[in-house]
């Protein structure tokens, strides 16, 4: 275990069984765990009686959060992110953390596990040789500009999009 390292850890997308072993002993080892949602990370570490203390860090976590996480680190105390499930930083709010460390000279260290998109790809039928992820579709500007972009495209696209909008 390295001391003073953001463990960026892959969580189960619906089977609490689809954790790697790598990342469960991160998660027992580390000082802290920043999720995305305690009470959904909760039901993870509760199932695998992992004690490690957990704090919030999601999309609406000020700059005073993110420089709180970071003296953490700087004194010496290892964290691990995760999201509420899959890879952090896919959709979700890792980036400025990640942006964070990376700028305080703090080592970031991946812990592979499972991607819902990669999932879906892999369940999909569509070639997986050469694809192209957005992410989140824009809600309202730009959104149909961005679809008929891809008109053309014989990659695979691959996006994120909230089921009601998807008509």
């Amino acid at each position: 275990m390295e001391t003073m390292s953001l463990y960026i850890v892959a969580t189960p997308i619906g089977n609490l069984e689809d954790i790697t072993l790598r990342a469960l002993r991160i998660l027992k080892e580390v000082d802290l765990i920043a999720a995305e949602d305690t009470r959904h990370s909760k039901k993870l570490l509760d199932h695998y009686d992992i004690k490690t203390p957990l704090v919030s860090y999601h999309s609406h976590s000020s700059k005073g959060k993110v420089e709180h996480l970071i003296r953490e680190l700087q004194s010496g105390k290892s964290i691990a992110l995760i999201s509420d499930a899959g890879t952090p930083g896919i959709s979700d709010p890792a980036w400025s953390l990640t942006q964070a460390a990376l700028e305080a000279d703090i080592p970031l260290i991946p812990i592979p596990g499972p991607a819902a998109f990669l999932t879906a790809l892999m369940a999909s039928g569509l070639p997986m040789d050469k694809f192209i992820y957005l992410g989140f579709l824009p809600v309202k500007k730009g959104r149909q500009t961005l679809i008929l972009s891809f008109k053309d495209e014989e990659r695979t696209v691959v996006f994120y999009e909230s089921p009601h909008r998807l008509a």
